[in-house]
């Protein structure tokens, strides 16, 4: 175990005890919650939660377990489609149920490990846990994700990203009809403030927009084309559950659990088809499309006979 004792600063009163360790110890915000929600922070002598708030002047302590190294285990994927591969980048196809990288906590397959087990080398660049992933989907989403194979094609895509410079297009099947039938969700996300894994849109989130526009309305729920702007951790599924419109099946967010049942959904219908950008080596434009998988599919062939 590891520990440390100090003095609130004037600096942090009033923050978040979670977002105040990031700062104060240079955890990541998920790691300070994780040892907040272990017992592992007191102030004052007594024991503080993630979503308590400093006091500046009290007395701090802190005490944790070293966080342990992700790895890479090769697992095969035998449904992770190849949409493209060249020297280097590779362009997959991701199912559900399948992480893009390793992370504490999580016992399942990997984008990286089904590359890894096909015999595919990966740019090292980037934390070794997450070498040559440039962005991520939920585990939960299926579709188009990119991964650099060299490390200029890393720096590349990085930068290509941040610039807002890919076209990411995804398809949604969210409850009701949104009105109107198209426009942009305009709302910062952040940490939901009283939920360890959510997001919610929040007046000191991160700006965020989206952009959706309905293709075909059925008798309970719509299926929209979306664009996103920006990429924060589960836009599409906060945005939407903000417009009271939850992607069907994403319980986590509000969706009605007797229509993901009636559907035969697990996991929230979304999908990313659609996924554009610059060639890292060449510098032509390159898009890529990806059909639905079964279980999405089937579940539209349900809301299309209503």
């Amino acid at each position: 175990m590891e520990s440390r004792s100090t003095f609130v600063p004037d600096g942090l009163d009033g923050e978040r005890v979670d977002a105040g360790l990031a700062k104060l110890l240079g955890f990541s915000r998920t790691f300070a919650a994780e040892v907040a929600l272990a017992g592992g922070v007191s102030m004052d002598g007594k024991p503080v939660m993630k979503s308590d708030r400093l006091v500046a002047g009290s007395w701090l302590e802190v005490e944790w377990a070293p966080k342990r190294e992700a790895v890479i285990v090769p697992i095969a994927v035998p449904d992770l489609g190849i949409i493209h591969d060249d020297d280097d980048i590779v362009v997959i196809n991701k199912p559900a149920g399948v992480a893009a990288h390793p992370s504490v906590g999580w016992t399942g397959p990997t984008v990286l490990g089904a590359l890894a087990a096909a015999g595919f080398r990966i740019s090292t660049s980037g934390a070794a846990e997450r070498a040559g992933i440039v962005h991520r989907l939920d585990a939960g989403t299926s579709g188009l994700m990119v991964v650099a194979k060299t490390e200029t094609a890393y720096t590349a895509l990085k930068r290509a990203f941040h610039d807002r410079e890919v076209e990411k297009i995804y398809r949604a099947v969210v409850q009701g009809h949104p009105d109107p039938l198209a426009g942009t969700i305009d709302g910062p996300i952040g940490r939901h403030p009283r939920s360890d894994w959510k997001f919610a849109v929040v007046s000191d989130g991160k700006p965020s927009i989206t952009h959706y526009e309905t293709i075909e309305a059925f008798p309970y729920a719509s299926l929209l084309e979306i664009h996103l702007e920006t990429g924060r951790t589960h836009q599409i599924r906060v945005h939407m559950a903000a417009q009271r419109h939850p992607c069907v099946g994403d319980t986590m967010y509000g969706a009605d659990a007797a229509l993901s049942a009636r559907l035969g959904l697990t996991r929230q219908w979304l999908h990313a088809a659609q996924l554009g950008f610059a060639h890292p080596h060449t510098g032509e434009r390159v898009s890529f499309e990806a059909p639905y998988p079964d279980d999405l599919q089937h579940a539209l062939s349900i809301l299309e006979l209503d």
